[in-house]
């Protein structure tokens, strides 16, 4: 049986973010969720699930809300990693509230978290490899995976975080802009749930929870991060694709 110390460096579970409701990406997600927007041939969701499964996870937790039907006929269909749904029909419950209701599916030890419009083209060693070899459950919390807003393919905003050499992350100051943007992908430690709030609430909750403790930490990706919030987001992602499969 594997110690604690090994599930902590490689984590065995996930979470997709998949419940959105995707409006940034209307007309398309009128008649389909977000997650089943197809890029280069493969729908958001599975692109997702297929890089979690090659990190090794054996048990990934899927939200839904919007079409919800749709998605989980789609993943149905689906044999790995082993998935279990997590209800949002009645309440959307926005990032945080919907890690803290899937918990009892993810179990005690530090999982993947996943968002299901982020992808990204692999550099020369896979990113969650790479994150659960830096991943320390005793001095983080949470680990992001972060990307150079100056090398992301559909990335327009101004920045999450500023980084020091040791990986440890502060916010962007107002009215400035920062080097690295949160790429959708993070190791958290359940833990951090034990105080959150009942209902929907923002997953920069705990954020800035663990900055106050210095315990949040990033990793620059190696690699090209493809963030796709738009239709006109999926024309560039897949050109991305394609160049870097030429």
């Amino acid at each position: 049986m594997e110690n604690i110390e090994t599930l902590n460096k490689n984590p065995k579970n996930a979470m997709i973010l998949a419940a959105g409701l995707g409006t940034r990406m209307r007309p398309i997600t009128d008649t389909i969720p977000k997650p089943l927007v197809k890029v280069y041939g493969k729908t958001l969701l599975d692109h997702s699930l297929d890089v979690v499964e090659r990190a090794g996870v054996e048990h990934a937790v899927v939200n839904v809300h919007h079409h919800a039907d749709q998605m989980e006929s789609h993943l149905a269909a689906r044999h790995s990693p082993d998935i279990a749904i997590s209800d949002e029909r009645d309440a959307l419950m926005n990032s945080g509230g919907g890690i803290a209701k899937a918990l009892p599916k993810l179990g005690k030890n530090p999982f993947f978290l996943l968002n299901s419009d982020t992808f990204w083209i692999e550099g020369c060693t896979p990113n969650l490899k790479r994150m659960s070899d830096f991943w320390d459950a005793d001095k983080m919390d949470i680990l992001l995976m972060l990307s150079n807003v100056a090398h992301a393919i559909g990335y327009t905003n101004k920045g999450d975080f500023t980084m020091d050499a040791d990986g440890h992350l502060t916010r962007r100051i107002e009215r400035t802009t920062a080097p690295f943007a949160y790429a959708g992908a993070a190791i958290i430690n359940p833990a951090i749930f034990d105080n959150a709030p009942d209902g929907a609430f923002s997953l920069n909750v705990q954020f800035d929870e663990a900055i106050e403790k210095d315990r949040l930490f990033g990793m620059n990706m190696d690699g090209l991060w493809l963030h796709v919030g738009t239709p006109e987001a999926i024309r560039d992602a897949e050109e991305a694709i394609a160049r870097s499969a030429a």
